[in-house]
C-alpha cells in the first residue's frame, strides 16, 4: 500500500496537483478494507433521453478538449496542511503556493492516461505512483520560486482526454439537480469492465440538460475500487464562458487524515484557472485596425511639457508599463465595476482628509491568493485574498468596511508620500518575457523605510472622524492573522507587492499601531469575526479575467468551528448560463474622442458610500430542472 504522508515541501506540489480524486463515491472505504470490484454499477438502465444526453454530453467533452488545447492559461495552486485542534477540530499547521502558465498543447497527448501500473510497482519513491500513472511528466519553474506539473492538473480539469466514451466507461442515472440556475441529470461514471487501466476516471458527473455539457464532476482516476486508496479526492467545477462553451474554472482537493480518531483533514487545497483568452490567434493581431474611431486631431492645441510636466510623465509611462505587463501576464484582472467601487472608497478616504492628487486613483484586483497590496504609480493594486479575508460581514449583511479602509489607505499614504515605481520600466524591454511562461519577479515592492512612512501616514488618514470607527476591525483582523502567521507563510509571502508583515524573519505589521484599537481576539465569542475564509466574497471569470461581488446569504456562527479564518472552503459556484454583455454606449455624434486622464482631480463634496457586500436574502430557486428521469 502506498504511503500517503502528510505533504512536505518539493514532493507536495507533484502529490497535490496529481491530488484529484474523488469526494463523492459513496460507501467506498479509502483506508479501510478493500471492496469486492463489481462489473456493473448499481441503478435501472438508462432511459432513451437518458442516453441521448450521455451521447450528446461525449461528443460536447470533445469539443471541450479541443478548445482547452488551443490555450494556454493561468493555473494556481494553494494547499494547507491540517492538524487537529481542541477547539477549533482542525487549523491549517503548514501551507503552500504554486503559480504558472500552462500551455495544454503540450500537455495533452496520447500517453497521458495509458496504464502505468506496472512501473508504478516497480518505483518505490514517495509519490512515484503520481508520475507513472499519467506518463508524460513536464514543468514550468519560474524565477518566482514556483513549479507547477501540467500533466497531473489535466487530470482535475479533464475526466479522459482521449476515451471517454461509451467503449471504456459506464453510465448510471442517479438524480435531477440545480447547480445554480443550471438544470442538470446526475450519473455516475466507471470504467467499464476490461477497460480499467491504471488512471481511468472513476466518480460522478452533472450534465446540463439543454446543451448536453458537463459541468461539475468528482471522482478519482483509479479506475477501480481496489486502487482507489492510491489517489486524492477532488470536485471539479466549469463555467459557461461563451455561448455552449463550459471550461474549466476550479477545482478543491481534500484528503482526511486515516490517523485522526475523529474527522480532521491531512490536507486541503484549492485551484483555479482563469486567462483562457491570454494568447491572442495571430490572425486577429494582424486584422486589428490601428484607426481611432471619431478621434479629431488636436495635437496643434497641446500644451508644451514643463520639466516637472515631463518628469511626471515619464513616471507615467513606467507605471502604465507595468499595469500593461501584469494585467498581459494574467495576474491583474481587467477593469470591472467592483474596481470602481473600490476607487470610490479610495477617493473617499482622500476627500475626507482633504487631500488632493494629480491624477485620480484607480485601483485593480491581482487575481493571486497570498495577502498583499501595491501601488504602482496612481493605481492601487490589492490581492483577492486580502479582499475576501477583510471582507467581514456583520448579521445585517453589511461589510464593516475600516478593513478595506485601511488597506487602500496603507497604499494612499505611499502615493501621496511620493514612494513611486522605479523609473526604468518606462523602457518597454525591461517588461518583455514570452507570454507563455509563468510571470516572473519584479522588485515592485517598497522599501522598508517607505513603508515605515507609509503605515505611520496611513494611520493619520485612517483618524479622519468618518474613519476613525472603522480601525477597531482592522485590529482585530490582524490579531486573528498574527495567529496564523507561523502555519501560513505561503499566504503571507508577495508575489510582487508589499506583505502585510515586515518579512519573513520579522512577523510585526507595518500597521502594528492598528493591533491595540481592535477588541480582544477571543475565537469562542461567536458574536465575533476575525476575519474571513478565502473566496469569500469575490468570484472572477476566467475568460474576461474580471472579478465580480458575491451576494452571498448570511449563514449564523452557530460554533467557533464555522469561523475558519484565512482557511480553503470546497467550491461551489452558482453556475449560469452565458449572457452577452451589453454594447457599449454610442458617443453622441460630433463628440471628441477623449484619452488619458484629466490632469488633476479636485477635492469634491463627499459622494454617497458606496453599498458592498449587502447579503442575498432572496428564497432559494425551488423550480424542479427539466427531469431526466428513471426508468
Amino acid at each position: 500500500m502506498i504511503s500517503r504522508a502528510r505533504f512536505t515541501s518539493g514532493a507536495t506540489l507533484l502529490a497535490l496537483v496529481f491530488a484529484a480524486t474523488f469526494p463523492a463515491m459513496a460507501g467506498a472505504s479509502i483506508f479501510g478494507k478493500k471492496k469486492v470490484e463489481q462489473d456493473t454499477m448499481p441503478g435501472r438502465k438508462l432511459t432513451q433521453a437518458q442516453n441521448a444526453l450521455i451521447d450528446r454530453a461525449i461528443l460536447r467533452e470533445k469539443e471541450v478538449i479541443k478548445v482547452v488545447k488551443e490555450r494556454a492559461p493561468v493555473v494556481e495552486t494553494y494547499i494547507q496542511n491540517m492538524k487537529p485542534d481542541p477547539i477549533l477540530l482542525q487549523v491549517p499547521v503548514s501551507d503552500e503556493h504554486h503559480l504558472a502558465r500552462v500551455d495544454f498543447s503540450k500537455v495533452i497527448n496520447d500517453d497521458l492516461y495509458k496504464e502505468n501500473k506496472g512501473n508504478f510497482e516497480a518505483k518505490k519513491s514517495k509519490f512515484a505512483f503520481f508520475k507513472n500513472s499519467l506518463g508524460a511528466l513536464g514543468g514550468i519553474s519560474s524565477s518566482l520560486r514556483l513549479t507547477f506539473h501540467e500533466s497531473g492538473f489535466v487530470q482535475m480539469i479533464l475526466m479522459d482526454s482521449n476515451s471517454f466514451d461509451r467503449q471504456h466507461y459506464s453510465f448510471t442515472f442517479i438524480r435531477n439537480d440545480f447547480l445554480g440556475n443550471i438544470p442538470t441529470a446526475v450519473f455516475d461514471v466507471q470504467p467499464v469492465s476490461g477497460k480499467r487501466e491504471y488512471g481511468r476516471f472513476f466518480g460522478r458527473i452533472w450534465v446540463e440538460t439543454r446543451d448536453a455539457n458537463v459541468v461539475r464532476f468528482n471522482g478519482d482516476f483509479a479506475g477501480s475500487i481496489q486502487t482507489m486508496k492510491e489517489f486524492y479526492h477532488f470536485d471539479s467545477w466549469r463555467t459557461n464562458v461563451q455561448p455552449g462553451l463550459w471550461l474549466p474554472t476550479s477545482f478543491y482537493v481534500e484528503e482526511s487524515d486515516p490517523r485522526s480518531p475523529s474527522s480532521t483533514l491531512a490536507f486541503k487545497a484549492i485551484n483555479y484557472v482563469w486567462g483562457y483568452v491570454l494568447r491572442v490567434p495571430s490572425n486577429n493581431a494582424e486584422n486589428t485596425s490601428l484607426d481611432v474611431v471619431n478621434a479629431q486631431d488636436v495635437s496643434a492645441d497641446a500644451p508644451d511639457l514643463s520639466p516637472l510636466g515631463a518628469q511626471r510623465e515619464w513616471v507615467q509611462q513606467a507605471e502604465d508599463n507595468v499595469i500593461e505587463r501584469l494585467f498581459q501576464a494574467g495576474l491583474l484582472d481587467a477593469p470591472s465595476d467592483f474596481d470602481k467601487t473600490l476607487e470610490a472608497l479610495a477617493n473617499n478616504i482622500l476627500v475626507y482628509n482633504n487631500i488632493q492628487v494629480s491624477r485620480p486613483i484607480r485601483v485593480r484586483t491581482l487575481l493571486t491568493e497570498p495577502l498583499e497590496s501595491l501601488a504602482v504609480g496612481n493605481t492601487i493594486i490589492l490581492s483577492k485574498s486580502l479582499i475576501d479575508t477583510t471582507s467581514v460581514m456583520s448579521a445585517d449583511g453589511a461589510q464593516q468596511m475600516g478593513n478595506l479602509n485601511a488597506v487602500l489607505a496603507f497604499q494612499l499614504a505611499h502615493i501621496i508620500l511620493g514612494h513611486r515605481l522605479d523609473t526604468k520600466y518606462a523602457f518597454s524591454d525591461r517588461l518583455l518575457f514570452p507570454s507563455t511562461s509563468v510571470f516572473q519577479r519584479i522588485p515592485m515592492h517598497h522599501t522598508d523605510v517607505d513603508n515605515t512612512e507609509a503605515a505611520k501616514k496611513a494611520s493619520e488618514l485612517l483618524s479622519a472622524k468618518e474613519l476613525v470607527g472603522g480601525q477597531q476591525y482592522f485590529g482585530l483582523y490582524l490579531q486573528q492573522l498574527q495567529t496564523r502567521l507561523k502555519q501560513l507563510p505561503a499566504l503571507n509571502t508577495p508575489m510582487i507587492g508589499d506583505a502585510l508583515i515586515k518579512s519573513d524573519k520579522d512577523a510585526t505589521f507595518w500597521m502594528a499601531a492598528m493591533v491595540p484599537k481592535g477588541i480582544k481576539l477571543d475565537m469562542k465569542d461567536l458574536k465575533q469575526q476575525g476575519a474571513m475564509p478565502l473566496a469569500s466574497f469575490l468570484r472572477f471569470d476566467p475568460w474576461t479575467d474580471q472579478v465580480v461581488q458575491m451576494h452571498t446569504s448570511f449563514e449564523p456562527i452557530l460554533n467557533p468551528r464555522d469561523k475558519m479564518p484565512f482557511e480553503v472552503e470546497p467550491v461551489y459556484l452558482k453556475l449560469t448560463y452565458f449572457a452577452a454583455p451589453p454594447p457599449p454606449t454610442a458617443a453622441p455624434a460630433g463628440a471628441p474622442a477623449t484619452s488619458g486622464t484629466p490632469p488633476s482631480s479636485p477635492v469634491t463634496a463627499v459622494p454617497p458610500a458606496p453599498t458592498i457586500g449587502s447579503a442575498d436574502t432572496t428564497t432559494q430557486q425551488t423550480t424542479s430542472p427539466p427531469v431526466v428521469s428513471p426508468q
